[in-house]
């Protein structure tokens, strides 16, 4: 083919090619994702692209989204929006199921233990919060926008505790270290399937949806974007059931950088109110 030669010329440029699905790549969950990859890499090869054989499971998260020869890797709204917008080209968001959210959209839950009888988010004032970690679109960002007009410039929560991932967050509420907690709606989904925890967990509230948890690649020319953009909805395709049963997957949606404006615009009115962090 000579159109993928020079696309794999072309991408040479960037280095030894990369790859990661860290975000959803939980123990029960890294088969899964091995299997998504194998039938993605063939859809990149399938466009001339040198894909790895194995996704990079050992880099951080910052050096995989801003290595120099990333092909496809997915990263937070946030992140992207603060930090990687005009760094890395963007791909698109990877359509979940999820109800009540468009296809390519999610959202965040706040949960709370079953056997609480808070009713309302201004409920949770002077409570304790679990959340994955600064600077995450769905465990902090999302509730932060929230919050910020009950707030009032001051602090909302008792005492916030940064517990690593949804997965810890969910914990720390079913044994009692917080009374609350920010959780990427995939994430908690998820959970019902793999996390005991859950059963002792109700949702509260659900936040407003935006655009989904990107899928990147290193800055390289229009073309080259588009031919990956076509890669990754073909491999969702071309999926086995049981495999995009067991990811949530049901397609994929080609997002622009205008469509994150809405996490940015929401980051910055939180911070206008006063209220710039979760406290």
């Amino acid at each position: 083919m000579s159109s993928g030669n020079t696309v794999g010329t072309a991408s040479a440029a960037h280095g030894a090619p990369v790859a990661g699905l860290p975000m959803y790549d939980w123990p029960e969950l890294r088969d899964l994702n091995d299997r998504w990859w194998s039938v993605l890499r063939d859809a990149l090869r399938e466009e001339g692209f040198a894909a790895p054989a194995a996704l990079a499971r050992a880099l951080s998260l910052e050096d995989l989204w801003l290595h120099p020869g990333l092909l496809v890797g997915q990263t937070c709204g946030l992140p992207y929006v603060r930090h990687l917008q005009g760094r890395v080209d963007l791909l698109g968001a990877p359509a979940y199921r999820l109800s009540g959210c468009r296809p390519g959209h999610y959202c965040s839950v706040v949960v709370v233990r079953a056997d609480d009888d808070v009713g309302e988010l201004c409920g949770l004032r002077g409570r304790r919060l679990a959340f994955n970690h600064p600077g995450s679109q769905s465990g902090e960002g999302a509730l932060r926008h929230m919050v910020a007009p009950l707030a009032g410039g001051a602090p909302f929560f008792s005492q916030v505790l940064a517990t690593g991932s949804h997965r810890a967050a969910l914990r720390a509420v079913a044994d009692g270290a917080a009374d609350a907690a920010a959780i990427d709606a995939v994430s908690f989904e998820l959970a019902r399937l793999h996390e005991p925890a859950t059963g002792k967990l109700r949702v509260l509230v659900r936040t407003p949806e935006t655009p989904g948890l990107p899928l990147i690649t290193a800055s390289r020319p229009p073309r080259e974007v588009e031919k990956l953009r076509n890669a990754v909805a073909l491999s969702i395709g071309q999926l086995d059931a049981g495999t995009r049963a067991g990811l949530l997957l049901e397609g994929f949606v080609p997002f622009t950088p205008d469509d994150y404006r809405v996490i940015s615009g929401r980051d910055a009115g939180a911070a206008a109110l006063g209220y710039p962090d979760l406290a």
